[in-house]
């Protein structure tokens, strides 16, 4: 199933009630949901998670929820709520522009972790509030993914600065299994005379 969804305005009721309908789908297995450049904020995000574990045979999941304001209490959310989707080995989540900062980007990594059969992962964290400690996290957290072979991770326009990125080059030793990586980190740099 897709569903394009994007510049519609919708709300947390919406992105609640829009989850609650999908949760009927038990035998979805494969689900694009583009909810770009709305208003679903935190609660909207978590309700619309809730919802997508009841979908218990899902196995693809895009999500694309840039710019948004999520922010961490969101991506918290819903990354507990993926969690129980025991049979999901393709995710994709968008989290462009969404004010996720170190709690929220590390939270989802712990949660991600226990998708035993995950195996394909793209997360776009692009223009976030992530430092460091967030960056560091996200790669301990997900190197407790076992089945993992293609990692994509967008984490650039953050504040990751060199720490972070060490962190997350030390992590990146223990993904064993890793086939494919691709890692973005650039940053915007200023230069003051």
């Amino acid at each position: 199933m897709t569903l394009y969804l994007q510049l519609n305005q919708i709300g947390a009721i919406g992105a609640s009630g829009l989850g609650s309908a999908l949760a009927n789908y038990t035998n979805l297995q494969n689900l694009t949901l583009d909810l770009r450049s709305n208003q679903i904020g935190a609660i909207g995000a978590s309700d619309l998670g809730s919802a997508l574990a009841n979908c218990i045979n899902i196995s693809n999941l895009t999500l694309d929820l840039y710019d948004n304001q999520i922010g961490d209490q969101g991506v918290s959310g819903l990354g507990l709520a993926i969690a129980n989707c025991t049979n999901l080995s393709i995710l994709k989540l968008d989290l462009y522009r969404n004010f996720i900062g170190d709690e929220g980007v590390s939270v989802l990594g712990y949660a991600l972790a226990n998708c035993t059969t995950l195996s394909n992962l793209t997360l776009i964290f692009i223009d976030n509030q992530i430092g460091a400690t967030g960056a560091s996290g996200l790669g301990f957290a997900l190197s407790n993914c076992t089945n993992l072979s293609n990692l994509t991770l967008y984490l650039r326009k953050n504040q990751i600065i060199d720490q972070g990125a060490s962190g997350l080059g030390s992590a990146l030793v223990n993904y064993t299994n890793l086939s494919s990586l691709i890692l973005d980190l650039r940053q915007k740099k200023f230069i003051y005379f």
